[in-house]
């Protein structure tokens, strides 16, 4: 059966046609609607466009959102309109199909458990670092939700209490200094406090702070820029302590990092992975949990919520 996955992120909606060895075969695009409604016409329209040329059979959705266990609503989502929203019962009756709704980095660790970096792992984790931190945790290959569907929040542990303001209403929070958010932001304070220090960076963004992105700090970075090293030597450094902290309770056997920012990773893991090695406890007295790149890039979440949605309707049949 070849299924869809949908990544509904809140740039972009993006779709794939997923066969069963996780294979993109085909693909839709189309930006990200504010309005609950025109979101959701944006949904069923990639859906409709892939269906139209492939014989499909069921439609996964990945969302950056609390997802009730059951996989039928949106309970919240923080850049998107839904709120306690069945979204999988509409878009089903819109498209004709089953449709599975899947968090966006538990479809994302799915993907890559069974077809990338975690495959055969026991207990995995996967932190997914773009504009913010979303993570999965599989046990068994099986995905652990918590209580109520929303676990697990690692982007939300305090790792520097009273520190940087979080969306979340939160202070100190990890993704607030390990993320592409974070990464500009630490870029900022530099330059800040270096005002006379003549680099690329301060070049380039004179007069406009904002212009700062995580992007272009990696690329400074590349480039040889110092303070744009220095600010990805803070987001190493930050993403070893936080891992740290997961070991330490999820005692994961491979950590899988995922997300835009991994798109720069030879800039940061090595360093990422000597913080880590040091700071989880019992350092130097424990096995370390292998820390990789995902193997399946910007589709790591459709392909996860195509392979879920394909198991949820066999399973039904």
């Amino acid at each position: 059966m070849l299924a869809i996955g949908v990544d509904v992120g809140g740039t972009s909606v993006r779709a794939g046609v997923v066969d069963e060895q996780g294979a993109l075969l085909d693909t839709a695009r189309v930006g990200t609607p504010s309005d609950e409604s025109a979101l959701e016409d944006a949904v069923a329209g990639v859906i409709d466009e892939l269906r139209n040329r492939h014989e499909v059979g069921a439609v996964g959705l990945a969302v950056a959102a609390f997802v009730r266990s059951d996989r039928r609503s949106v309970m919240f989502a923080p850049h998107l309109p839904w709120r306690g929203a069945p979204v999988a019962d509409r878009i089903s009756k819109r498209v004709g199909l089953p449709v599975t709704l899947e968090h966006d980095a538990n479809a994302a660790a799915v993907a890559e458990h069974r077809f990338g970096a975690a495959r055969g792992s026991r207990v995995a984790t996967l932190v997914a670092i773009g504009t913010g931190i979303g993570a999965g945790l599989l046990l068994d290959g099986r995905i652990f939700r918590g209580a109520h569907g929303v676990a697990p929040e690692l982007g939300h542990l305090c790792v520097v209490p009273g520190g940087r303001t979080c969306p979340c209403g939160k202070h100190g929070c990890w993704e607030r200094y390990c993320s592409g958010t974070a990464l500009a932001a630490t870029a900022v304070e530099l330059l800040a406090r270096n005002p006379g220090r003549s680099t690329v960076l301060a070049w380039e963004t004179a007069g406009d702070p904002g212009s700062i992105t995580g992007r272009r700090v990696a690329g400074a970075a590349r480039d040889g820029d110092p303070i744009a090293q220095r600010a990805m030597a803070e987001l190493a450094r930050w993403l070893g302590e936080g891992l740290a902290l997961v070991a330490d309770v999820y005692d994961p056997e491979v950590v899988v990092i995922a997300g835009g920012v991994s798109e720069s990773a030879p800039l940061f893991l090595d360093e990422a992975r000597e913080h880590y090695a040091h700071a989880v406890t019992g350092a130097g007295h424990r096995p370390l949990a292998r820390i990789r790149t995902a193997q399946l890039g910007d589709e790591t979440a459709l392909v996860g919520a195509a392979a879920l949605a394909r198991e949820q309707t066999l399973a039904m049949c």
